[in-house]
């Protein structure tokens, strides 16, 4: 089972990010989509799961929770959009991964067996940040991720 993860488009989905999500099975989207029209376009590839971000505000946004809780394949995966506001042991609550997005850096870390991961930015560019998505390959319970630079 694969996953693709974007984050932070600020109203900006690029063709190479969705030549790079081409093929998966589900897409999370970790924040700040900007225009629900991303989520549209993504849901042409997968279903997605998404969360509201910092700047996605507006009536399209009603229907999106700050946190989700998503199931796929053994894996039990805990979004949200800024990984400072986390109020839980993920360990502890038995979730193999947290992805969040928000600060622009992506980043694969791993603590007490729990992944972290925050695809990075995929939308404007940012100064001397880079445009990143994740991909996720699940094999069971076990998690492979890597970073994917659109730019």
């Amino acid at each position: 089972m694969s996953l693709g993860v974007i984050s932070d488009t600020h109203g900006l989905l690029r063709a190479e990010a969705l030549v790079a999500l081409t093929g998966v099975d589900q897409i999370i989207h970790a924040g700040d989509m900007g225009d629900p029209a991303i989520l549209d376009e993504l849901a042409g590839i997968a279903p997605v799961t998404a969360v509201q971000g910092n700047m996605d505000w507006g009536e399209w946004t009603k229907g999106l929770h700050e946190t989700e809780v998503l199931e796929v394949g053994g894996v039990s995966l805990f979004v949200l959009h800024d990984l400072e506001e986390l109020d839980l042991n993920p360990d502890a609550a038995g979730f193999s991964a947290v992805v969040s997005g928000h600060t622009h850096l992506p980043d694969i870390s791993w603590k007490g067996g729990v992944l972290y991961l925050n695809p990075g930015s995929a939308g404007p560019v940012r100064g001397e940040k880079p445009v990143t998505l994740a991909l996720v390959e699940i094999f069971g319970d076990r998690l492979e991720p890597r970073i994917v630079t659109l730019l």
